[in-house]
C-alpha cells in the first residue's frame, strides 16, 4: 500500500546483499547505431526506442527499434543479444524492425514490426534464444504502425495500433490460427491536447510547429479490466509519457484514467518514460519499460529504461519513476513494486570538481556531473590513457558507479560485431595514493551505460576513470555518476511550496519554493487525487518549475521534498491547485 501521502515508501537503506542485485537507468544494453544516413547530420550515434518485453519459457525477451536482433535475459540483470534480421532478402528498407510487438501463444513466440502497408510478415519461433525464426504469415493483411498484440484469457487475439496526428488508435480481433482479421477495426482513443496538457507537443513554453502523433499502443488486463496504454508525442523532449484508458472489454469503450499519465519522468539525468510496454515478472509483480530521450545527434536519439509498476487498491495503474535513474533493486520475490525499490544510494558527485587528461573544444569535464545526458565531456582522442577524475568533496561510502559513454566522432552505423569498451576505475581517499577499484581492461563486451554495483561498499573521496579502449570515436562521457551515502545529514524540509495555476490555461502551473541549504535537487510529486501522488518530477539546481502536464478540468495536488548526497527530507504539506 502507498504511504500516507499516496507515494511509495523508501525501503531500508544500503541493502547490498548478493541476492538483492540492482540496476540503473538507462539500461546498459549494446545499443546499435542508427542505420539511416539521413539521421546523421550532427554525427553518427547509438539509438533505439519503443521497447517491448515479453516473458516466454521463464525468460524475458526484449525487442526494440532497429537493432537487427533482440535481447533475452533470465533475471533482467544480464541481457544477451541475439543477432537476427527480420527483413526479407529482397527488402530495401533501412528500418529492420521498427516499433515491434511480441506475444506468446502456447510454446511459440511471435514478433511483428510496424508497417504502413499490408505486407510485413509475422515471425514465429519456439527457440528464440537460438535465433531460429520462420514466417507464420508472409504478408499480414492489416496495417498497423507501432502495433500491439494482446492475447486474452479466453485465447482470443486482438491487435491495436496506429501512429498519426490524424488517426486514432484502433483495435481489431484477429484469428489466432490464420491471423486473418475478424470484423472491422474499431476506433478506440485519440489525443486531446486541448484538455490534457501532457498530450501537447511542447517543451516548456516552446510550442512545436508540427502536430502531435498518437502511437505506442499496449494492452494489459488486470482484475477483469482492460488497460489500453498509449504514448504521447515528443520523443526528443523532456516529457514523453504513457497514458492509459480503461474499459470493460478488449475493444472498449474506454475512458481515461483520472491519474494520467501513468508513466512520466520529465526530470533527472535521462528524461522520458513513454512509448513502452507493461509486463509481469515470475512473481506476478508489474514492470514498465519505455524510451528515454537523448536527442543530441538527432531528435530520435534514445535509450531504454525500466521502472516498477503497480495497480493500487482502486485499480489505478501507475509507474514509480521516483529516483527513476538511480540504482534500484531487481525483482527477487513477490512484492508490490509499485512501492519503491530504490536502494537509497544517493548521487555523490553532482556538480563536484572534475579533472580530465584533455578536452575537445567546448565538451568540458563539468558536463559529466551536471546530471544531463544531453551534455558530455570529450577527450581530445580515444587513445588509451585518457582519463577523467571526480571529487566527492568528502569521504563517502560508494556502493555503485554508472559510466555513460557519449558518441563523439563515431564512424559506425547499424549493428557492427565486435564492439567493446575497456577501462580501469581507481579510487583514493587523499588524491595521491590510487588503488584499483574495477579492472575492465580485458573486457570484450559493449558497455555504453556500464553500471557497476560494488561487491562491497568502499569509503573514499576521489574516483578516476582511465580509458583503455572505446569502440569508435573519442573517449567521451555524458555521466560519470557515483552512488552511495555521504557523510552528513539529509536536507531540511522545504519551508513552503507556491503553486500558481493561471485561469486562462489551467493545463499549466508555475511552482516555486525557497532553497534548502545543502540540497542539490528536489522531487515534486503531483496528481489529480490527494492520496495518489504518483507522478514524480526531479529538478536539479533550481527552485522553480513550469509544469504543463495537467488536465484542465481537474483539481491538482502537489508536494515536494529536498534531496542531497545524504538522503531525502520530509515532504511538505500537500498543496491544492484548482
Amino acid at each position: 500500500m502507498p504511504a500516507a501521502s499516496g507515494q511509495p515508501r523508501m525501503p531500508a537503506q544500503g541493502n547490498n546483499s548478493p541476492e538483492r542485485r540492482t540496476y540503473c537507468n538507462p539500461l546498459n544494453l549494446d545499443y546499435g547505431y542508427t542505420p539511416n544516413p539521413d539521421l546523421t547530420a550532427l554525427g553518427r550515434h547509438r539509438t533505439t526506442a519503443d521497447p517491448v518485453i515479453t516473458r516466454f519459457k521463464d525468460d524475458y525477451y526484449l525487442f526494440s527499434t532497429n537493432q537487427q536482433g533482440y535481447w533475452w535475459s533470465h533475471d533482467m540483470a544480464k541481457w544477451t543479444f541475439v543477432a537476427r534480421s527480420f527483413l526479407k532478402p529482397e527488402s530495401k528498407k533501412l528500418d529492420d524492425l521498427y516499433a515491434p510487438t511480441t506475444f506468446a501463444l502456447g510454446d511459440t513466440l511471435f514478433v511483428f514490426g510496424s508497417t504502413e502497408e499490408k505486407n510485413f510478415p509475422i515471425w514465429m519461433s519456439t527457440n528464440p534464444k537460438a535465433g531460429t525464426w520462420k514466417e507464420k504469415v508472409s504478408a499480414f493483411e492489416v496495417e498497423a504502425w507501432a502495433p500491439a498484440f494482446f492475447v486474452d484469457e479466453d485465447s482470443k487475439l486482438y491487435l491495436y495500433g496506429s501512429s498519426s496526428d490524424k488517426k486514432a488508435i484502433y483495435g481489431q480481433q484477429i484469428d489466432p490460427r490464420t491471423f486473418k482479421p475478424l470484423g472491422r477495426r474499431k476506433k478506440l482513443i485519440a489525443l486531446d491536447g486541448e484538455q490534457f496538457g501532457w498530450q501537447r507537443l511542447e517543451e516548456y513554453f516552446d510550442p512545436k510547429s508540427q502536430p502531435p502523433a498518437l502511437e505506442g499502443a499496449w494492452m494489459t488486463k488486470h482484475a477483469g479490466k482492460y488497460y489500453l496504454q498509449y504514448s504521447t508525442p515528443g520523443t526528443e523532449l523532456s516529457g514523453p509519457a504513457d497514458g492509459v484508458q480503461v474499459g470493460n472489454g478488449p475493444l472498449g469503450p474506454f475512458r481515461p484514467q483520472a491519474q494520467n499519465p501513468f508513466s512520466y519522468k520529465p526530470g533527472g539525468f535521462a528524461r522520458g518514460a513513454g512509448n513502452g510496454s507493461t509486463f509481469q515478472d515470475p512473481w506476478g509483480s508489474w514492470w514498465h519499460t519505455a524510451s528515454m530521450a537523448v536527442g543530441v545527434k538527432n531528435s530520435a536519439e534514445r535509450r531504454l529504461g525500466l521502472w516498477p509498476t503497480s495497480f493500487d487498491p482502486d485499480g489505478v495503474l501507475y509507474t514509480n519513476t521516483s529516483f527513476g535513474d538511480y540504482p534500484h533493486y531487481l525483482p527477487s520475490s513477490l512484492s508490490d513494486y509499485g512501492q519503491s525499490m530504490f536502494t537509497g544510494w544517493m548521487l555523490l558527485n553532482y556538480n563536484k570538481p572534475v579533472q580530465a587528461s584533455s578536452t575537445l573544444g567546448s565538451y568540458t569535464p563539468n558536463n559529466v556531473v551536471d546530471e544531463n545526458i544531453k551534455t558530455y565531456w570529450s577527450a581530445a582522442s580515444g587513445r588509451p590513457g585518457e582519463w577523467l577524475q571526480t571529487d566527492l568533496g568528502r569521504l563517502s561510502t560508494v556502493h555503485a558507479v554508472q559510466i555513460n559513454y557519449a558518441d563523439q566522432d563515431a564512424i559506425l552505423m547499424g549493428k557492427p560485431k565486435g564492439m567493446y569498451h575497456q577501462y580501469r576505475l581507481y579510487h583514493t581517499v587523499d588524491g595521491k595514493s590510487w588503488q584499483l577499484l574495477v579492472d575492465k581492461s580485458q573486457n570484450t563486451s559493449d558497455l555504453p551505460h556500464d553500471y557497476l554495483e560494488l561487491r562491497a561498499p568502499v569509503k573514499t573521496r576521489y574516483l578516476k576513470l582511465e580509458n583503455r579502449h572505446v569502440p569508435t570515436g573519442k573517449f567521451a562521457i555524458s555521466g560519470f555518476r557515483v552512488f552511495g551515502r555521504g557523510g552528513g545529514s539529509a536536507p531540511e524540509k522545504v519551508k513552503s511550496l507556491l503553486v500558481l495555476r493561471p485561469k486562462n490555461d489551467k493545463r499549466n502551473a508555475w511552482l516555486k519554493w525557497p532553497p534548502v541549504d545543502g540540497a542539490y535537487a528536489y522531487n515534486i510529486y503531483t496528481s489529480s487525487k490527494f492520496d495518489k501522488l504518483y507522478s514524480c518530477i526531479m529538478v536539479y539546481g533550481a527552485t522553480d518549475y513550469y509544469f504543463k502536464g495537467m488536465d484542465k478540468n481537474q483539481t491538482y495536488y502537489f508536494t515536494i521534498e529536498a534531496v542531497n548526497e545524504n538522503g531525502v527530507s520530509p515532504r511538505t504539506i500537500v498543496q491544492e491547485a484548482r
